[in-house]
């Protein structure tokens, strides 16, 4: 069946969904983008580099701006000043992160343990803003406590506008095989706001299985895009049963690397390592080339082993 109007978002990645790369995947067709995750403390404070963390381009829109925390008021205040100083077009509240530093403090999926807690945080922020608010959870904290309608239903009781489900646990982290899309489907059927699925999207057939599975509204693809920020496109046609569009893949590696010096000048040699890493995959001489990308440190240095790639890249 064609699923040709299926809306995919680009999943926030923290360390790797910066706005470098946020922008070299937006002319891929993706609906909309979120920040990396935001400490909302830190914003409170008046950190900067939190509030650096929520600037975006003309080209990432419809976007999202992603708070974590644990006491509502505080995260209502971060909301507030966010909004105040940053364009947006809403606030996604992470209650799925499973990084043991996030975890240990009572935020991202720890929250999924105290359902009230989350319609609690959904509530104080949807008071505090006149924009709407999102949430991205995990299915539950491990195995023995797959909760997530529970935690669905509270937050769409908050006033939560869209919930998107990653289907994996906190304890499976990022596991391969992990995923569990019969428990995004009990989601799908239990509330009345949108659900989005994410979970191991890497491909057209991945996506429509996942899709099928969940009856899900739409789709989130996280690292399934790291190092083929195409893959939208190549979703987008799997989907509408059309051949996979043509990508010059080099061109599209040089604006990367031109995004990257141009929004961290300093930062961008050691964060681009990361995503050379995933570019440079599934190919003869790959290794040789990842191994030329650990001594990187200019954009020159990157045209470099860009120019080395074999002419069936």
């Amino acid at each position: 069946m064609k699923q040709t109007c299926v809306p995919l978002f680009l999943a926030p990645m923290a360390g790797a969904g910066d706005r470098a790369f946020r922008e070299v995947c937006a002319p891929f067709g993706v609906d909309g983008f979120t920040s990396e995750m935001i400490s909302a403390k830190a914003v409170t404070f008046g950190d900067r580099n939190s509030f650096a963390l929520a600037e975006h381009g003309d080209g990432e829109a419809p976007f999202l701006i992603q708070l974590f925390g644990s006491e509502p008021e505080t995260v209502a205040r971060a909301a507030r000043a966010l909004i105040a100083r940053v364009p947006c077009d809403g606030i996604d509240l992470n209650f799925g992160c499973p990084v043991p530093k996030i975890t240990k403090n009572g935020e991202g999926s720890a929250l999924m343990r105290d359902p009230e807690k989350c319609r609690a945080i959904v509530a104080a922020v949807k008071e505090a803003i006149p924009l709407p608010v999102t949430v991205k959870t995990r299915v539950g904290w491990d195995a023995s406590s797959l909760n997530v309608v529970k935690v669905a239903l509270a937050c769409q009781a908050g006033g939560a506008d869209r919930l998107t489900v990653h289907g994996r646990t906190k304890a499976d982290l990022y596991r391969d095989g992990t995923v569990r899309p019969e428990e995004i489907r009990k989601v799908v059927k239990a509330v009345s706001i949108p659900v989005i699925a994410n979970g191991d999207v890497r491909d057209g057939n991945s996506a429509r299985e996942l899709l099928t599975a969940t009856g899900a509204a739409g789709l989130a693809i996280g690292r399934g895009a790291l190092g083929r920020p195409w893959v939208f496109a190549e979703i987008r046609a799997a989907l509408a049963g059309e051949a996979p569009p043509e990508v010059d893949k080099r061109s599209v590696m040089r604006r990367h690397v031109a995004l990257a010096f141009q929004y961290k000048p300093v930062a961008a040699a050691g964060e681009l390592r990361t995503h050379m890493a995933h570019y440079l995959r599934g190919f003869r001489g790959a290794a040789a080339l990842r191994g030329a990308v650990s001594a990187a440190s200019t954009p020159a240095d990157y045209e470099n082993i860009i120019a080395q790639l074999p002419s069936d890249f």
